[in-house]
């Protein structure tokens, strides 16, 4: 590791193959927490290239628990994180609204690292109980179209580094990954990303099959559409940048997005957004992000159409319902 740490720091590059076998070698516990940390905090000093991030995604879907979830053709919705914004769980609200409305969700999550609360927070202190069997998690997705995997019970590599990546507090190079490593292998994708450098690195990776996919950054750095101002879209067949009034929504504040300072108070958000009582910049973010998600399945369709269909699953308690089913039959 000494000898790689020097190449690093010279801003040197890795392969794809030295990149995995590097990772291979971490989740293998070879190397100490101090030399993983400096390891780690490279890429956040130089940023990421395509054949290192490429090489690691390969690291982890070798060693992943391997799953049979791919013919329910699903979409994971899901956030880089790292934004340092510590907004409510929009990407975990929009996944049940998306199953509401009839499409299957595959969601792959984590704790948080930089926030109060990550999808795995949230649905835990509603009492879910993770799983990592294919039988649960068939029987799961047949009952009320979501399952939810959390990413540790899935990749021992991520679980071997978790210690790390919470006590330093900061995104690193596996915020980048966990939207890369689904287990389940949905067939589409909505991901948020905090940078636009970020995003061209996804769009390279995703261009390489023909899989339906939507690439979203808000320009003040969410790693999803916030309707804060303007946000950049990226999908297979463009890429843009729009407003929030462009798409008949209202431009909101950071303050309207924030998640609290305890679990408490972002699931008290969560609970509100899916029974249709949330404040209305809370709803109209989760709806955005719930409508490009379905328009993955739906590209003929205008997004102030998808709007409308994730607006009918809150507003007629399916989105809810959806929710309530999952927790039952995850406790």
């Amino acid at each position: 590791m000494k000898n790689l740490l020097y190449s690093l720091f010279n801003r040197e590059t890795m392969t794809r193959e030295d990149a995995c076998q590097t990772l291979l070698k971490i989740g293998n516990g070879e190397y100490s927490t101090a030399q993983i940390t400096a390891f780690m905090t490279v890429f956040q000093m130089r940023g990421i290239t395509l054949d290192e991030l490429a090489g690691f995604r390969d690291a982890l879907l070798e060693t992943c628990v391997k799953l049979d979830l791919s013919d329910y053709n699903a979409v994971d919705i899901v956030g880089t994180g790292g934004d340092n914004k510590n907004t409510f769980n929009i990407s975990t609200c929009s996944s049940f609204i998306v199953a509401g409305a009839g499409f299957p969700v595959i969601k792959h999550g984590n704790y948080a690292a930089t926030s109060v609360s990550g999808a795995s927070n949230v649905l835990e202190f509603h009492g879910v109980k993770f799983k990592n069997n294919n039988d649960d998690l068939r029987r799961i997705m047949d009952q009320c179209g979501f399952t939810y995997l959390h990413a540790p019970f899935f990749h021992p590599i991520m679980k071997s580094v978790a210690p790390i990546r919470k006590e330093l507090g900061v995104r690193t190079f596996f915020n980048m990954l966990g939207p890369l490593v689904n287990p389940g292998m949905p067939t589409r994708k909505l991901l948020g990303v905090y940078n636009l450098k970020m995003a061209r690195l996804y769009n390279y990776l995703f261009q390489q099959d023909s899989n339906p996919y939507c690439i979203v950054h808000s320009l003040d750095g969410y790693d999803e559409i916030s309707l804060t101002g303007e946000f950049k879209l990226i999908n297979n067949k463009k890429e843009t940048i729009l407003t929030p009034e462009m798409i008949g929504l209202e431009k909101c504040h950071e303050i309207d997005l924030f998640g609290g300072d305890t679990i408490e108070e972002a699931s008290s958000i969560f609970d509100r957004v899916l029974s249709g009582t949330a404040e209305k910049a809370q709803r109209n973010a989760v709806l955005v992000n719930s409508a490009y998600a379905i328009q993955t399945f739906l590209p003929d369709k205008e997004v102030e159409e998808c709007i409308e269909i994730a607006k009918e699953s809150i507003d007629s308690g399916k989105a809810k319902s959806v929710f309530k089913k999952f927790v039952e039959l995850s406790r």
